[in-house]
């Protein structure tokens, strides 16, 4: 009987979970889980790895995390009480491998589908390889781009086009360069030193990317679609 119960409190949280509309769904979730509608929720999503299953429900340093397991990640719904995204982070973080999307805080059960659609935004974001877990509201910009998959292929193709044409060492070694440059601020020198190359040899390299995609670094609308281009090829690239 137990077992039972369990089963139908699982299939609300999953309802929930997938915004089924349905007359009293918040309601008996609530009473199932003695949770309170109104609330501090989150929701994290995970790429499933681990080869032992998760505890359906567990308390964790003041929050209440409650896990269902899909063939190919983990949900977490978060009763955060008065903890912040940075605990349920750090909580992460020392928990699961990663990578893994955080949503923002919602303020009921009812939008936890919202939240959950967020978080797996956040987790798309996360390149090949990568283990960090982070929040939706640290990628906003990706998030966008990878939420819509078919204007960022056409943002590849319209910016990134010319360098398609190119040998893949040649073209990795370019996005590579472009890539040094905007994480060390547009400083040459600095991407010079992350890259063990001399500062001209950046220059050399901006050049040549911004003659194949006849675009500028220095004129701020054509820097933006630059770097949205060079994530959404990223993105790209990995699946």
């Amino acid at each position: 009987m137990q077992r039972r119960s369990d089963e139908r409190v699982r299939a609300l949280l999953d309802a929930l979970l997938e915004g089924r509309s349905s007359p009293g769904l918040v309601e008996r979730a609530a009473a199932g889980l003695g949770l309170p509608e109104r609330g501090r929720y989150a929701v994290a999503v995970l790429r499933a790895e681990r080869p032992e299953p998760v505890r359906w429900a567990v308390d964790v340093d003041g929050m209440r995390f409650w896990w269902r397991t899909r063939a190919d990640r983990e949900i977490a719904v978060v009763g955060l009480g008065e903890r912040g995204l940075a605990e349920l982070t750090a909580v992460l973080v020392g928990r699961c491998s990663g990578p893994g999307g955080i949503s923002p805080v919602v303020d009921g059960l009812a939008e936890l589908d919202r939240a959950r659609l967020l978080a797996e935004a956040a987790l798309l974001t996360c390149a090949g390889g990568s283990r960090r877990i982070v929040r939706v509201e640290e990628r906003l910009t990706t998030a966008l781009l990878v939420s819509q998959p078919e204007l960022s292929a056409r943002l590849v193709t319209d910016v990134f086009g010319p360098l398609l044409t190119l040998e893949p060492a040649e073209r990795a070694l370019l996005v590579e360069t472009l890539d040094a440059w905007l994480e060390c601020g547009g400083s040459a020198g600095r991407a010079a030193g992350q890259l063990f190359c001399h500062r001209n040899t950046v220059f050399n390299r901006l050049r040549r990317l911004e003659t194949l995609t006849s675009r500028s670094l220095s004129r701020p609308r054509e820097l933006i679609e630059m770097t949205l281009a060079l994530d959404a090829f990223r993105l790209t690239a990995v699946r």
